[in-house]
């Protein structure tokens, strides 16, 4: 037996292509437990986008054509198919056929590797995909980014292990209960990367291992956000935060969309160039005055007249094809007979990505707080296949593809911290691809439709999307296109008709379990205040929604450290924590918000039908959002769970059915969970967390970190934020604050939490802890 290192390379098996030929399979360990895998019949080149490790120093055992880490083994047969299998040797993983292609240019030849699973064996992940349902067995699909639908080719299984297939070309993905298949068209080898992390957590720590880990995103960007398509003046925008601010409304963001530049022939100009959005300082300081942020939108395209079309133009770092807006006018539906010559830029292009910069620091020197990136798939109007043969910087658009998203988020985000340090880079970008968590973005689920079908898909697309590494998701609260809901076109009667409020408000309480919330659409506006008036109920719901939100603040800022420093996940699909109840295998409509709470939205309509019409043509008559309904609620085997609302106790491995109006938020903490609830604030830095709220669930043991910093900046980098664990000993009854770790400036010194004890139902009286930083313990 011989021992080596790294690189492992066996000329083996021809496929059937090119006379003489042969296919050479290359294992490269880069830890123990991740190893990558390349099939090469040619040489073509190779560039690795979403990877940015470096293969380490592994010990690597071989014997004949079989190769043993600590924790893999990995066997190439004869005919180069490569099994995977765990340190005990079980088969993890087996190859099937494969496929090399052929090409004039070697690297645009196709590539093509099947895969067997178990016949009980869900695999999960891909990306944002509006399927439905968490098992990605039985998906058949030409992998092209698009508007609501995004790629990352990563899979995992409820084996333990995950699947980087590393291509950027439009790729087909199939699977059935006997295996998937991934389908490059370009590439001109098999390339992808086997993660071995024994369970869903271990697989995306390695796939940011491999990709990135995830910066911590400002403080402020966990509060609501308000959007609307489109605030058609600085006035407008102004008027709907100032009414907030009188309402008591809470809100951290207001979100500017397209058009502040001007017409079409000047789109995504990034100035301010319609009249509506003069003197850009004065209004943008209001916001700020009012501690409320701004979000601004720019695209990934340019019109013609813009001072960024006519600098990339003439260096060819334009894509010629069709997009979005297509129409030089305004007029809808769109005039043709003016074309827009609008066109995408080149990422590929690191020219043209600091070109794109340069004219963005326009934006960012007015002291803008977060970029709303749209349309980086991007929008590709009027398909022809032979789009793709487009030339960009790194060859053919279709070798590249896929890669769109990450090289345009990338760009901005690689150039932002280069120059300011003071504010933590925030993307809310409609597009997304593998390691693009590493760029402080956001991706959210693209124009979905406002209605209950759309609102139930967007729970399993979320948590898909996390199992593929990236933890930041989000949808528009209220679905994007709503009119059907209005009596006639976009006249907002929509805000009046309870098949519409109902859908709304669960879609908001949905949203107070993701991580941006942020509510948005068009045809109907979405501000809170055209649903009523305090004392109406679905005004009060969602008031509520928003509220509770608010509340989580220091649970789900400290969710943020653990994402970053951790790599943790904010929506946990239950098999994550319940991976040995079979009864989670499948189920998209539930899910873990953090490791404590188990959010379960009410996700169909127990009011009104399920149609997404207007009010008269709905049948119905007034309907009372106060009166009981019953949902029904499963609670995973493995733990025991309170009622947020009831404190009741419940055993888990169980369908319970619970009341519910449309207020109600099914929300359930699991035994052993330490909550903090943080004050009733209007934007999320008002008040210092001084005298938190400490909600202790008994019944087991359980511990907990708070973690604070300056909250935008990237002073945490150089260590400067604290950590308090609290530690439950269930059995003694006894809660211990452990020593303050860390500092940084403006600290709190000196606080006190209040601490309060659920068990078995019942809400003891609150204790007061006076903690300066020192161990506390208190007998509850």
């Amino acid at each position: 037996m011989k021992t080596r290192n790294l690189l492992f390379s066996l000329s083996l098996a021809l496929a059937p292509i090119a006379a003489g030929a042969q296919v050479k399979t290359n294992v490269t360990f880069y830890t123990p437990d991740i190893v990558r895998i390349q099939k090469t019949w040619s040489d073509a080149p190779r560039r690795d986008l979403s990877v940015i490790m470096q293969p380490g120093q592994v010990k690597v055992s071989r014997s004949g054509d079989t190769y043993k880490s600590s924790e893999l083994t990995v066997k190439v047969s004869a005919d180069n198919e490569v099994t995977f299998l765990d340190s005990k040797g079980n088969i993890l993983l087996a190859e099937g056929a494969f496929e090399a292609g052929k090409a004039a240019r070697p690297e645009d030849a196709s590539a093509s590797q099947s895969f067997k699973t178990d016949a009980d064996e869900p695999i999960y992940g891909l990306g944002i995909l509006q399927e439905g349902r968490m098992d990605m067995r039985g998906t058949d699909r030409r992998m092209i980014q698009g508007n609501t639908d995004d790629y990352c080719n990563i899979i995992q299984s409820i084996k333990g292990y995950g699947l980087f297939w590393d291509n950027y070309s439009p790729t087909t993905f199939r699977a059935s209960d006997s295996g998937f298949t991934f389908a490059s068209e370009n590439g001109g080898q098999i390339d992808y990367y086997f993660i071995y992390g024994g369970n869903a957590d271990g697989v995306i720590a390695g796939i940011r291992q491999l990709t990135g880990t995830v910066p911590m995103l400002p403080l402020w960007s966990y509060g609501f956000m308000q959007s609307r398509e489109r605030y058609k003046s600085s006035a407008e925008l102004l008027e709907v935060l100032t009414k907030y601010r009188q309402t008591g409304v809470p809100i951290d963001c207001m979100i500017q969309d397209w058009q502040y530049w001007g017409n079409n022939y000047l789109w995504n100009a990034m100035e301010f160039n319609a009249d509506e959005f003069r003197n850009p300082e004065r209004w943008i300081g209001q916001i700020h005055g009012m501690n409320a942020k701004l979000m601004i939108s720019i695209w990934s395209s340019f019109g013609p007249m813009t001072k960024q079309y006519r600098e990339l133009q003439p260096k060819g770092l334009l894509l010629d094809f069709q997009t979005w807006p297509q129409s030089g006018l305004t007029d809808w539906p769109p005039r043709r007979d003016y074309p827009s010559g609008v066109r995408p830029y080149d990422p590929f292009s690191q020219e043209a990505r600091d070109i794109y910069w340069n004219h963005l620091t326009r934006l960012h020197d007015l002291d803008i707080d977060g970029w709303w990136m749209d349309s980086t798939e991007p929008d590709h109007m009027d398909f022809q296949e032979s789009d793709l043969d487009l030339s960009t910087a790194m060859g053919p658009l279709r070798n590249v593809r896929n890669a769109y998203p990450l090289m345009a988020v990338g760009g901005v985000y690689d150039n932002q911290r280069k120059v300011d340090s003071g504010k933590r880079v925030l993307i809310l970008t409609r597009s997304v691809f593998a390691g693009q968590q590493r760029y402080g973005s956001n991706t959210w689920s693209g124009d979905v439709q406002s209605n209950w079908e759309s609102l139930r898909k967007q729970v399993p697309a979320g948590l898909n999307f996390a199992l593929t590494g990236n933890p930041n998701f989000n949808s528009d609260l209220g679905g994007f296109f709503a009119n059907s809901y209005n009596e006639r076109s976009q006249d907002w009667s929509a805000v009046r008709n309870p098949l519409y409020q109902e859908l709304y408000t669960r879609w908001m309480q949905y949203g107070i379990f993701c991580p941006m919330m942020r509510s948005h659409g068009t045809e109907v506006p979405r501000e809170l205040y055209y649903y009523g008036e305090a004392g109406q109920p679905v005004y009060d719901a969602l008031l509520g929604a928003v509220k509770k939100r608010y509340s989580l603040l220091p649970y789900i800022y400290s969710l943020a450290h653990e994402v970053s420093a951790g790599n943790g996940t904010y929506q946990r699909a239950l098999i994550m924590d319940f991976k040995s109840d079979k009864n989670v295998w499948d189920m998209g409509t539930e899910f873990m918000f953090g490791r404590s709470i188990l959010a379960a939205p009410v996700l169909n309509a127990l009011y009104t039908p399920e149609r997404a019409v207007s009010k008269s043509r709905s049948g119905i008559g007034d309907v009372d959002f106060t009166e009981m309904k019953t949902v029904k609620v499963y609670l995973p085997a493995g733990a025991r769970w309170y009622d947020f609302d009831s404190n009741r106790l419940y055993e888990g491995g169980q369908e319970i059915e619970r009341e519910a109006n449309l207020a109600t938020v099914p929300m359930y903490l699991k035994a052993g969970s330490i909550l903090p609830i943080g004050p009733d604030v209007q934007y999320s830095t008002e008040k210092p967390w001084d005298d938190l709220e400490i909600r202790v669930y008994a019944g087991a043991d359980g511990t907990f970190c708070l973690y604070e910093d300056e909250f935008d900046n990237y002073n945490y980098e150089d260590g400067k934020f604290t950590t308090i664990d609290f530690i439950w000993n269930d059995r003694s009854g006894s809660l211990t604050i452990a020593t303050r770790k860390g500092q940084y400036d403006g600290m709190l010194q000196n606080r006190q939490f209040r601490v309060i004890l659920v068990k078995d139902g019942v809400e003891k009286a609150a204790k007061t802890v006076k903690y300066s930083g020192r161990k506390v313990s208190v007998k509850l």
